[in-house]
């Protein structure tokens, strides 16, 4: 019989002194692990915010574009941004873009003012009532509030018969610093006494969000358009210019001045010399209103609202790039020479086009005798020497907040880049808000049915199936033989 031998005290104390040993070695090892990662979580938390946030959101809500980052790059003072919010109330995604300009320049300081704390704080800024999360951007003796409902903004969509809302602080942020910074701002004279129509809200307000200062002012008071305009704008004309207004216009665009027209066909009578500064280019304006003949180029079932084919510019290409479509309603069709060099057709019709001489007293969209045939440019781009141009888009609507809503924007854009092309891009003038509105997946009946199978009946019955298997293959083993 085999005697058992028991550990004598020796052993005992040798194994007690490894599990010892091995129990230090654990412990001292999860304390090192530990300050490491209190050392990465401190350095972490001194990174700036750009470094240990990443922005994984579908409109990239919690990014700064490159056009922020060149305009505050550029920064040659410092700038004060004021963020008036009471305590406990401030906005996380205010908050995020906050910590992102400060931690792209040194230039850049952000302040808290509570208005509970300091009630009049905003009173030397501005007269209005200013909610929470408002901001005031302030670089010396400049200054720029904005609102909170400028941050985020709420339209309403015509196409959908609801509100959408839109999150504007990085435009509202960086235009604001571009706006204090600056000394000069580009100069739109915009003329008066012939009719011309208000600009529409969304136009104004983008021009002022890009700091362009706007002025009236009226040709028949001036021997000559004045030096400091950058532009001019013709908004929507009713009734037409003189022939010596024509004049001052024509040698202002020949000496390198910058023209932009709004100007479709009129109820009353017709805007012959304003159009007659066209024919210096070989550009021919046909009396009446366009139809197009092709129902691929119109919308809403109504001929007169023109979804015109764009020409590779850069003016155009943004919207052929995000496959948007600009919406040109009661055109008065261009005729342009294709020998000219000078001209380019920025929006054209079909060949199916015709212009309806009867104009708004339009009975039939049929052709009849009278009509001049297509295709016709809606929207021209003149090289007129020393720098000169003129941008012409032959209708009175178009940046119309209605057709505006229709065509999502687009045809604000196009405006806008027509105005930035005269005035010369500027960084601050390029960002666009960001679209809070959730969006949906639609799809067709038969397409649910199919996912409803999948999702309903052949996973469960996978995973009932691979779990009758596992069962058996475990029993199955279990009644082996050792």
């Amino acid at each position: 019989m085999k005697k058992i031998k028991l550990p004598n005290k020796s052993d005992q104390r040798t194994r007690g002194r490894i599990a010892f040993l091995g129990g230090s070695y654990s412990l001292a090892l999860t304390g090192i692990v530990l300050a490491i990662l209190v050392a990465v979580n401190v350095l972490a938390e001194a990174l700036p915010a750009a470094l240990t946030q990443f922005d994984i959101s579908s409109t990239k809500l919690y990014s700064i574009t490159s056009n922020t980052k060149a305009v505050v790059n550029a920064l040659k003072k410092d700038v004060t941004i004021y963020w008036v919010v009471q305590s406990e109330k401030e906005d996380d995604v205010i908050s995020n873009l906050l910590e992102k300009y400060e931690s792209l320049s040194e230039r850049i300081e952000v302040v808290k003012k509570n208005p509970d704390v300091y009630p009049t704080f905003t009173q030397q800024y501005t007269s209005e009532s200013v909610p929470n999360n408002s901001l005031i951007v302030e670089c010396g003796e400049s200054s720029r509030y904005i609102s909170y409902n400028e941050i985020y903004v709420t339209e309403t969509s015509i196409s959908s018969y609801s509100y959408e809302t839109s999150f504007d602080g990085e435009g509202a942020i960086t235009s604001a610093i571009d706006y204090v910074i600056s000394e000069d701002h580009p100069q739109l004279y915009v003329t008066e006494g012939h009719g011309e129509a208000e600009m529409s809200e969304v136009f104004s307000e983008q021009i002022r969000k890009q700091n362009i200062e706007v002025t009236s002012f009226t040709l028949l008071k001036e021997d000559t358009v004045p030096k400091e305009a950058d532009v001019v704008l013709i908004y929507a004309p009713t009734s037409d210019i003189s022939r010596e207004e024509k004049e001052m216009l024509s040698e202002y665009t020949k000496n390198g001045g910058k023209l932009m027209v709004l100007a479709g066909p009129t109820e009353e009578g017709t805007l012959a010399n304003l159009y007659s500064i066209l024919k210096e280019y070989d550009i021919e304006a046909e009396e009446g209103v366009v139809v197009e003949g092709d129902r691929e180029r119109y919308a809403f079932q109504q001929p007169y609202i023109l979804l015109p084919d764009m020409a590779d510019h850069e003016i155009t290409n943004p919207l052929t790039e995000g496959n948007y479509y600009a919406i040109m309603p009661l055109v008065q069709g261009m005729k342009v020479n294709d020998a000219s060099e000078a001209v380019t057709a920025l929006l054209s019709t079909s060949d199916k086009a015709f212009s309806k001489s009867a104009g708004y007293d339009i009975s039939t969209y049929e052709k009849e005798e009278g009509d001049a045939d297509g295709p016709f440019a809606a929207a021209v781009s003149v090289d007129c020497g020393n720098d000169g141009q003129i941008i012409w888009f032959a209708s009175s609507y178009f940046l119309d907040e209605l057709y505006n809503s229709y065509s999502s924007g687009a045809n604000l854009d196009l405006g806008m880049n027509a105005l930035s092309a005269m005035i010369g891009e500027r960084e601050a003038l390029a960002i666009r808000s960001k679209s809070l509105s959730y969006q949906y997946l639609t799809i067709n009946e038969s397409t649910a049915s199919y996912l409803k199978v999948i999702m309903i009946g052949v996973f469960p019955l996978m995973f009932l199936v691979y779990g009758i298997y596992v069962i058996i293959s475990r029993r199955r083993k279990q009644n082996e033989p050792v």
